[in-house]
């Protein structure tokens, strides 16, 4: 889900938890099969009734718009998980009015109350042993959360819609509102004004004129698929189909539903998705749901939502666009098991975004995406793993959910290496234990760590379980061992944290030397630490995490009783490109006497002076700079950097991507 703010992006979703619950937590990583057999599993977790595993939904409906009006057969198809079964609920607003609930052609005993329907069976049943119910209902659905069910319009004209998630699907349906326990399959029949259309989830089996001035779409889809993944988008639509060429004489559709009004301005964008659906095949696995279709449905809310097969959208664009199409690997193939691991989902759609544009723009267009989320990260309040599910706001926090879960994952990829982590990525979309079913943190940290070969636990109960990021003072000195060798001592030392009480980490640290440039990774894992590593030629600047790998906050960078620099130099700004700052090191040699006037100055591509970072007498030494130096804001674009000092002037070029 992606929801677009006129400010900024706000996509809202989850985080917390603190280590002395991680035992717990990992006692609740299970496989879906195993929820499937058992009670055991905390019904805090899982609101949904745990004595029942369902197997099928068959939505058959009819809504008119004047007035608006549900009425519903809904059927359940349903094992028992325990011996002895006689009664169970299944989740449903007290809105609608139950009519009758039919088992076997008759009619059974049934009470529906505090947004629950309470089912007897005529009969006991055992685990394993199956059942299947009609329930008749009507009623004005209800709207909770982003708006679950709404009657709307667009252009003077009616438009409905759903949008489920988190805990809205029993707004218009009865159902097991959890989405640790997925239906194997579903129907979604929609009966409507023979003026509109209507979109669900996999493939249209018939449109039938019923004669009456109404006709029914009939969907079907064949795959697994949690309650708050079924959808339903009604308005006169025009509809357009571009096509995903998987195999050179296999193809899948792509089906368009948009706004007739809007169809000529979103048209490029749609056109883009079939080449989105290959590049995230080649990163995670095949399409999750290649026998079906790929759909994008208009709506009237803000932003979209990732209904399985057929993603509802209010706005179009590559970034949201990818975001919901990622989701059909993340979200919908395999779903977060509860919504106390909602980054799972919401974390890994917001990274995707990064690897689309990536794919089409570069390294610039990755890390553009990147910076914005790890300056948005630092807003997080608490942990990653969502404390308070029964808040909206909380589980879709964006800072936390969003932005910094996909931090998370990108600094996984700079531990990892690409090779491994995009192994990792599609090692978890494959796993049997998830795939097609639901999934926790433990699930994903234990595919990632058979694919690296040895523990991750450090990094996952830090940034997943733990909050806030890392507050580093770094200082440096060397001194000469022998035949232009040189002695690193690093002293790295971290602010008090909460939990954890400091963070463990591998960090590269660059070293210019006159010999040229080296990078070495060493394992800060002590909140206080001295690391001596030996590099050839005289250290002139020394780079403390120079590919901005990780979330962090460098308070102090500064060499002790170094030997001052032997030459001019003005290095290249780091990071480049950058978003929002970049840093600006230059050097004045020790054969200058006492101070000397050093002006550094900022131009735009045409030569216009844009900002004058320094000028000023200085001694001899090595400096750092940032840029922007104070709150004005630069326009995205290339930039340049002049050092000059006396007959010296050196000039490099800088890129800002926003």
């Amino acid at each position: 889900m992606k929801k677009v703010s006129v400010i900024f992006l706000i996509l809202l979703f989850h985080a917390s938890y603190n280590f002395a619950q991680l035992n717990n937590k990992r006692l609740i990583n299970f496989e879906k099969q195993q929820f499937k057999n058992t009670r055991s599993i905390n019904k805090i977790l899982y609101p949904g009734d745990s004595s029942i595993d369902v197997t099928y939904y068959g939505l058959n409906l009819t809504l008119t718009y004047s007035p608006n009006y549900l009425k519903g057969i809904v059927t359940v198809n349903a094992k028992s998980a325990e011996n002895g079964l006689s009664n169970f609920f299944l989740d449903l607003q007290d809105p609608l009015n139950v009519d009758s609930v039919i088992l076997d052609g008759g009619q059974i005993p049934f009470t529906h109350s505090l947004a629950k329907l309470n089912i007897s069976l005529p009969r006991t049943y055992n685990i394993g042993e199956s059942f299947s119910i009609k329930i008749y209902y009507q009623g004005v659905p209800g709207s909770s959360g982003f708006g679950s069910f709404e009657f709307g319009n667009h252009a003077g004209l009616p438009a409905i819609w759903s949008l489920s998630e988190p805990y809205g699907a029993s707004d218009w349906w009865p159902c097991k509102d959890t989405p640790a326990d997925k239906a194997d399959s579903s129907d979604v029949w929609i009966t409507c004004d023979s003026s509109l259309t209507a979109a669900s989830n996999g493939t249209l089996q018939a449109v039938v004129n019923n004669g009456n001035g109404t006709h029914t779409f009939e969907w079907k889809n064949i795959y697994p698929i949690a309650q708050y993944l079924i959808s339903v988008a009604i308005a006169d639509y025009t509809v357009y189909t571009t096509y995903y060429h998987y195999a050179p004489a296999d193809s899948m559709p792509v089906v368009n539903y948009i706004y007739p009004e809007d169809f000529s301005l979103v048209r490029s964008d749609l056109d883009k998705v079939a080449n989105m659906i290959s590049i995230f095949s080649s990163h995670y696995g095949a399409y999750p749901f290649i026998k079906e279709k790929y759909g994008q449905a208009e709506f009237g809310w803000g932003g979209g939502m990732e209904h399985q097969t057929i993603t509802s959208l209010g706005s179009f664009g590559e970034d949201i666009e990818a975001h919901e199409l990622a989701h059909q690997w993340y979200g919908d193939k395999i779903t977060c098991a509860d919504w106390h691991d909602i980054w799972l989902n919401e974390g890994f759609a917001s990274f995707s975004e990064a690897i689309y544009f990536e794919a089409v723009s570069g390294k610039a267009g990755y890390y553009s995406i990147i910076n914005s989320f790890m300056n948005q990260a630092k807003f997080a309040y608490g942990p990653v793993y969502v404390k308070d599910i029964s808040s909206v706001d909380s589980i879709f926090d964006y800072n936390r959910s969003y932005a910094k879960g996909a931090t998370v994952l990108y600094m996984l990829r700079g531990i990892m290496g690409d090779s491994l982590f995009f192994q990792a990525m599609k090692t978890y979309a494959a796993d049997p234990k998830v795939a097609y079913g639901a999934a926790t943190t433990a699930d994903f940290e234990a595919d990632a760590e058979k694919v690296y070969g040895s523990s991750l636990a450090y990094f996952f109960n830090e940034w997943i379980y733990g909050e806030n990021y890392p507050h580093y003072s770094v200082s440096w000195n060397y001194s000469p061992v022998g035949n232009n060798i040189y002695s690193i001592r690093l002293n790295i030392s971290q602010t008090a944290n909460s939990n954890p009480s400091f963070f463990t980490m591998p960090v590269q640290i660059e070293v210019l030397t006159s010999a040229g440039d080296t990078i070495v990774t060493v394992f800060n894992d002590e909140p206080m630490q001295q690391i001596t590593f030996n590099v050839a030629g005289a250290p002139e600047v020394l780079t403390f995490d120079p590919n901005n790998l990780i979330l962090k906050e460098i308070s102090i960078i500064d060499s002790i009783d170094i030997t001052k620099p032997q030459s001019f130099s003005l290095y290249q700004n780091y990071p480049n490109p950058f978003n929002p700052f970049t840093t600006i090191t230059y050097s004045i040699p020790v054969n200058t006497k006492g101070y000397v006037r050093v002006r550094l100055i900022i131009y735009d591509v045409l030569g216009n002076e844009v900002a004058k970072l320094v000028d000023e007498d200085k001694p001899a030494g090595t400096y750092k700079v940032k840029f922007p130096t104070g709150v004005k804001s630069f326009p995205s674009g290339v930039y340049f950097y002049r050092l000059k000092v006396g007959n010296y002037t050196s000039t490099k070029k800088m890129v800002l991507l926003k």
